[in-house]
């Protein structure tokens, strides 16, 4: 079954549960970018509860594609968002195992959005050790057959996941209770090696 995605910031964990079992697997980059969404971003759990982390992006006009979508970089983004990251998950069991494959990614500039959203994806799955073909589309298609599972709006930070979670182990469970559906962030700085495992395992759909 193949699946269609939009681009990702640090994806929610469903997301990753989508890579995690796909055969084959795309990415939008020729519709119309959407504002507010995952494309640009990731929501962690903070001391205070969820904390949305955002990219900001450089001016755009109306429908602009998202392959053309480009990074404010005159903003100092980077540090505030490897800020809190630090204070969210610092001490987590698995921190220290990840943050300095991570951190670059809050040093090296990148001038468009999918360009930095592809990378951060390879290496965080890559850290979980799961295996996954993704390819980009190569123009844009209103809509797919039904062998074709469109996700590109489905998965939206205004629509409630449908996918049951169960509950791991968060830094501040004890104040907020659990959060399910986090930044992948969420799931591999508590989850450590056993991220895979709860993918495939620990999260189903209904």
């Amino acid at each position: 079954m193949e699946i269609i995605l939009s681009t990702a910031y640090a994806a929610p964990i469903e997301y990753y549960k989508l890579l995690a079992n796909a055969q084959k697997v795309s990415i939008e980059k020729y519709e119309h970018f959407v504002k507010q969404s995952y494309r640009n971003r990731c929501y962690i759990y903070g001391a205070n509860g969820i904390l949305a982390l955002s990219i900001p992006l450089a001016d755009r006009k109306d429908k602009t594609l998202t392959k053309d979508i480009r990074i404010a970089n005159h903003t100092n983004w980077q540090k505030t968002h490897w800020k809190s990251i630090e204070s969210a998950y610092r001490t987590s069991p698995f921190y220290e195992y990840f943050c300095d494959d991570i951190a670059p990614f809050y040093e090296q500039q990148y001038t468009f959005l999918i360009d930095f959203n592809r990378a951060l994806q390879e290496c965080l799955l890559a850290l979980a050790k799961i295996e996954t073909n993704f390819r980009y589309t190569e123009n844009y298609i209103v809509e797919y057959d039904t062998n074709v599972l469109n996700y590109r709006n489905t998965l939206s930070p205004k629509i409630t996941s449908k996918a049951s979670f169960k509950n791991y182990y968060q830094v501040f469970d004890s104040k907020f209770g659990f959060i399910p559906n986090l930044s992948f962030f969420d799931l591999l700085f508590n989850e450590g090696n056993k991220s895979k495992e709860y993918l495939l395992n620990s999260l189903t759909f209904e």
